[in-house]
């Protein structure tokens, strides 16, 4: 559970800011990732956008965004 969440904040802010991982290494390692997903069957052509709505309003509650 988390109890403070401006501590959270700030620790992943540092660490994004401390990694500095260059776009191309970030994007091989997205296609892979998703790559792996895509052989063990958890995404799909068919089911990609699947849920997207619930990830979507997930995204804006935890960003504080409105709706």
């Amino acid at each position: 559970m988390i109890n403070n969440c401006d501590t959270l904040r700030n620790f992943y802010r540092k660490l994004m800011e401390n990694e500095k991982i260059p776009y191309l290494k970030a994007l091989a390692i997205y296609e892979d990732l998703h790559n792996e997903a895509v052989k063990l069957g958890v995404i799909t052509h068919e089911n990609i956008l699947e849920g997207i709505e619930i990830d979507i309003k997930i995204a804006k509650a935890v960003n504080g965004l409105p709706e």
